[in-house]
């Protein structure tokens, strides 16, 4: 078996257990976080209060965040569902109306989970305490892509790797830019 085939069958198996076996009360409170992460509200809100109430290291972790959030939605969404356009899960797969509201856009990678990844990976080395307390949430939007029938696990998890390579470069961006050579 070739490793994409079986990578199909993991994606397959994955999604549709996630589902059908999430009880339907848990959906719904995966479905009401993930609504306010759209659009990063979420994350904006998180980063205004870090701003607001952290001082010095709560404006550098919101600001970190922010710029990984954003490189993170130009390279999930602005390039990889570009040059991927891999249509969504079937909706088959799934015995749930969710299905009918989700975009018409390229399945890979996960921006949703790009952007939750991103500001949180990038605002854990600055506030640790933020950086949990955004855990939680990033990895709730994640498994709300796959049991909503957005995404298959793998566009969740190629999102998620967008996320942290987006968060360590804008960690270590500034020091890239001011750092003087001979």
């Amino acid at each position: 078996m070739r490793v994409s085939e079986g990578l199909r069958r993991a994606d397959r198996f994955v999604a549709q257990q996630a589902g059908s076996r999430i009880p339907a009360r848990a959906g719904r409170v995966l479905s009401a976080v993930e609504e306010a992460a759209e659009s990063s509200k979420l994350w904006c809100a998180a980063a205004a209060a870090m701003a607001v109430s952290g001082g010095w290291r709560g404006r550098k972790a919101a600001a970190t965040g922010l710029a990984a959030l954003a490189v993170a939605q130009l390279v999930s969404n602005g390039l990889g569902k570009r040059l991927t356009d891999r249509p969504r899960p079937p909706k088959e797969w799934f015995p749930h109306d969710e299905t009918d509201d989700r975009p018409d856009s390229s399945s890979f990678p996960s921006g949703h989970t790009a952007a939750a990844v991103a500001f949180t990976a990038a605002v854990a080395p600055a506030w640790p305490a933020a950086g949990a307390a955004c855990a939680v949430p990033a990895a709730m939007v994640a498994v709300e892509r796959v049991q909503s029938g957005a995404h298959y696990p793998s566009d969740v998890a190629a999102g998620a790797a967008v996320g942290l390579l987006t968060a360590r470069l804008a960690r270590h961006a500034p020091h890239l830019l001011w750092r003087r050579g001979p």
